[in-house]
């Protein structure tokens, strides 16, 4: 499996693979050596530029599996040079989420904008809805999702997030710490339909081994 691999999650073996969405953080380097001594692959949006490809080199380099998926259209701004392990290019951004989640077996955000924020919820929602029982984590570096996670919690007491869903994203300071949190996660769905109810093709994966 791979960090970006069909990742399903065996009872007694450490995850294989996990999703990394955003790479604006300033100890990523620390990130990317952690992830290597774990042997943990990569699956990710394809980038070779900035952070995310120093993310992608290292683990790479580190002799892990790494799977990048980027819509063509993306491919002039966020490829330059020569990418490392293997690149899928799609259509667009909705067959690029729905392929990582098929690849997964896990999914960790670093810190990010928009994009990182908008695939983090998803991933979350479809937690969620029992689309997928894989766990999510934050990466939660010098505090910078620090205002997010309050505003769960606010969602909560208001009544608009229910508690056990909001113990579907896991967070720490350190990926050592965050990655063994996920390790121990358990998802539990509060009165959702099931895995086969939902359809699975229009999704992009089918949901055996996630």
């Amino acid at each position: 499996m791979h960090i970006y691999l069909i990742l399903y999650y065996p009872e007694g073996i450490l995850m294989d693979c996990l999703v990394v969405f955003g790479m604006e953080c300033v100890s990523l380097a620390c990130y990317s050596c952690f992830q290597v001594e774990r042997k943990i692959n990569l699956v990710y949006g394809g980038g070779s530029v900035g952070l995310m490809g120093l993310v992608s080199k290292t683990v790479y380099e580190g002799g892990r599996h790494v799977i990048g998926v980027i819509p063509k259209a993306l491919m002039p701004s966020e490829i330059s040079g020569e990418t490392v392990g293997e690149l899928r290019v799609v259509a667009d951004m909705h067959q690029r989420k729905a392929e990582m989640a098929r690849h997964a077996d896990a999914f960790i955000a670093l810190p990010g904008g928009y994009g990182t924020l908008e695939e983090l919820l998803e991933m979350t929602t479809w937690s969620q809805l029992g689309i997928h029982d894989k766990p999510v984590g934050l990466l939660n570096v010098d505090g910078y999702y620090n205002a997010l996670l309050a505003l769960l919690d606010k969602g909560v007491e208001e009544g608009f997030i229910k508690p056990s869903a909001r113990h579907i994203i896991v967070s720490a300071p350190s990926a050592k710490e965050v990655i063994s949190k996920m390790e121990e996660f358990e998802a539990v769905h509060d009165r959702v339909a099931p895995q086969q109810s939902w359809e699975v093709e229009k999704l992009g994966y089918t949901t055996n081994g996630l």
